[in-house]
């Protein structure tokens, strides 16, 4: 075994590996579960980069310019744990102690905002991956927009620790590929390459050159044999810091290394290693056997030095920060505002209003007019399209592509729409940046794993989705989704707004930029539809409260009809047939059921009054949910089957979109209870 690092005492050094290793065996062993072999083979590779390489203040795990490290293969967590409690973050020995339980500040995946020091939620494979570009491309961005001649301002990395398994999924390919077009240079993965999974070895499915790969994909692969050669780990650390390509280091290690018997088998992947594994595996690193949690003095002393490093470098850049707000206030005053996440007054006032003589009018052109107004007023918006920039609306001519060497603010993802969303939650990790992605409504299956991630991180992405519907047409079943809505809905913290006119759309979208903790899915129709009078009707910010009353009959209200999107315009007709035929209906815009939800219980009440019983909902889309609104013996008129390829109109006849259809229903349903 090498014992000759290159910048630190060589005792001091394997002391401090080891003390990570006999953390992690001894926090998994108390917590009876979780994955000790990652964090054992990875623990020089990680005591090399924190001590040597890595630039952070752990007295201040916000610091604007640190670098980013992302653990993409989160069940190695106890690795970033120890960590970070040997560098002086916020995380007592009492917390290691306490892995994986309730309440800990160390659950069993790191989760942003649980722990000091975790920029990104980490586990589901091959996520961290497309974080990281992210990260790379927001840190990208932000320099080309702020940097000056001596005014390094935005200058850090982003590392990433990745595994076999991380590197089998799909996302990662699609990340990396992007990586490497994009000449990311501030990136660097150091991949696990430990030939174990929890089924076996790799080979039962996994026997392609991963270096091969990467080299195709553009970036710069550099072989280490051997994951305790120290030398060799930290030359390869320092490689990629001269490399105008992401880099992929390829570090082959053992995993639990150097556990006697379990060490490279899949047993000691997700499992504790028992006590006398520990036992054994302690004596051959010359620990105390019978002392847990033990840490030496003098490991505390060589890996706590990064306060102090921190400190420095930070009290550097906050000299150059200061040096910059003297010189160039404009440009400071505007950084500011884009870390700090606020918005520059009035960003809204020129958002359009829309007109009846307007329209028709889809509200995915309505979006487009939006974006175009915020991209100019919000400048630190950005974003793009899965390949459908002119379907979806987010084509911005005015704007700078994101290319290799220029950092525009306008990204054209490909094809890769997973991707796509684990980047997006990279960028808006990173911070002062505010982005959106779009595609069609139903690829947001592709999505969902990232989106999900969005709402557990809290992280305030837009997500832009179009052809909403049957309404798409002749392109048929495969793209018109039908039970996206209900999906999507089902993820707590995520608001989901599906406008029913242009204007709604511009509130949507008001909505969704003044979100700070939670993403928002805008989904928008490819037909056009009309634009409401809303002399005769209520104003479209009653979106913002997410369902509003939008024609009141003139009388007290005997029924309740409500509707999202496209389907709004199909229940005033209704309405106000039923009305003129004596059943005072009232007609509900419901574009948003989660801000509703969060709406006080006597607003609720007041646009769906509990002794107005005769209620029926109408969505073209999976009936699945909305009986929460319809009470017993109302109807909800929506679709349980598949779509058909036909013109939109044809298909909302067939399949009983029509006014005629929702009038007929609700006098069926006011009968139903005289």
């Amino acid at each position: 075994m090498p014992t000759t690092p290159a910048r630190n005492n060589p005792d001091i050094a394997w002391h401090s590996i080891n003390s990570i290793r006999a953390l992690t065996m001894d926090a998994v062993e108390q917590a009876n579960s979780g994955h000790p072999g990652a964090p054992m083979a990875l623990a020089p590779a990680a005591y090399l980069l924190w001590s040597n390489h890595l630039r952070h203040s752990p007295q201040h795990p916000g610091w604007a310019n640190r670098d980013r490290f992302v653990l993409s293969c989160g069940h190695a967590s106890m690795l970033l744990y120890s960590l970070l409690h040997l560098s002086g973050y916020d995380l007592p020995l009492g917390e290691i102690k306490a892995f994986r339980q309730w309440g800990s500040a160390t659950p069993g995946h790191p989760e942003r905002g649980a722990t000091p020091g975790v920029e990104v939620t980490t586990g589901p494979l091959g996520q961290g991956v497309g974080n990281a570009v992210g990260m790379a491309m927001a840190e990208q961005v932000l320099a080309d927009r702020f940097n000056l001649p001596d005014f390094p301002i935005i200058d850090h990395r982003v590392w990433a620790f990745v595994s076999d398994g991380d590197l089998m999924e799909g996302v990662a390919s699609e990340a990396a590929s992007l990586a490497g077009h994009l000449q990311l240079g501030k990136l660097t993965l150091i991949y696990d390459d430990n030939h174990i999974t929890i089924d076996g070895e790799t080979s039962l499915a996994f026997s392609e050159d991963v270096g091969a790969r990467f080299g195709a994909y553009g970036w710069h692969v550099v072989d280490v044999a051997d994951g305790n050669d120290l030398n060799a780990i930290d030359a390869a650390l320092a490689a990629a810091l001269d490399d105008d390509r992401p880099t992929l280091i390829r570090l082959r290690t053992i995993i639990a290394d150097p556990a006697p018997t379990k060490r490279n088998t899949a047993g000691a992947h997700g499992a504790p290693l028992g006590e006398d594994e520990i036992r054994r595996t302690k004596e051959i690193i010359g620990w105390p056997i019978d002392e847990h949690f033990f840490v030496p003095q003098a490991v505390r002393d060589d890996m706590g030095r990064a306060v102090s490093r921190g400190e420095r470098w930070q009290s550097e850049w906050d000299a150059l920060v200061a040096r910059y707000r003297e010189q160039h206030p404009d440009l400071a005053a505007t950084l500011d505002r884009w870390l700090s996440g606020d918005l520059p007054q009035g960003w809204y006032a020129d958002l359009p209003v829309y007109q009846p003589s307007d329209g028709p009018l889809a509200t995915r052109q309505a979006s487009a007019g939006a974006l175009k107004v915020l991209d100019r007023s919000v400048e630190n918006l950005i974003g793009g399209s899965a390949d459908l920039a002119w379907s979806t609306g987010v084509k911005l001519a005015d704007t700078t592509s994101f290319s290799a060497g220029t950092a525009g603010r306008q990204i054209h993802w490909g094809i890769r729409e997973h991707s796509m969303a684990a980047c997006l939650n990279g960028i808006a990790a990173h911070g002062g940046l505010r982005p959106y992605g779009s595609t069609f409504l139903i690829f947001t299956d592709y999505m969902k794993p990232s989106m999900r991630l969005a709402a557990l991180m809290r992280l305030p992405v837009t997500y832009i989705t179009t052809h909403d519907s049957i309404g798409l047409g002749e392109d048929g079943p495969t793209h018109q989704p039908i039970e996206q809505l209900a999906m999507l809905r089902a993820v707590p913290n995520l608001t989901v707004i599906r406008p029913a006119d242009a204007n709604e759309a511009i509130e949507a979208w008001k909505v969704a930029v003044e979100s700070r903790t939670t993403p928002t899915v805008l989904v928008l129709s490819r037909q056009k539809l009309p634009i409401f009078d809303r002399t005769t009707c209520a104003a479209a910010d009653g979106l913002r409260r997410g369902a509003y009353v939008l024609v009141e009959p003139p009388t007290s209200p005997e029924a309740i009809v409500m509707a999202s999107g496209s389907e709004v315009h199909l229940a005033m007709e209704a309405g106000r047939a039923l009305t003129e035929a004596g059943t005072a209906t009232r007609v509900v815009s419901f574009p948003s059921w989660e801000l509703f939800e969060a709406q006080p219980q006597a607003y609720r009440e007041s646009v769906l009054p509990p002794a107005i019983t005769a209620r029926v909902a109408v969505e073209a889309g999976t009936t699945m949910g909305w009986h929460r609104y319809v009470t017993d013996g109302g109807a909800v008129i929506g679709l349980d089957h598949f779509g058909a390829s036909a013109p939109a109109e044809t298909l909302f006849t067939k399949f009983g979109f029509t006014a005629e259809r929702i009038a007929a229903t609700v006098r069926d349903v006011v009968g139903g209870r005289s």
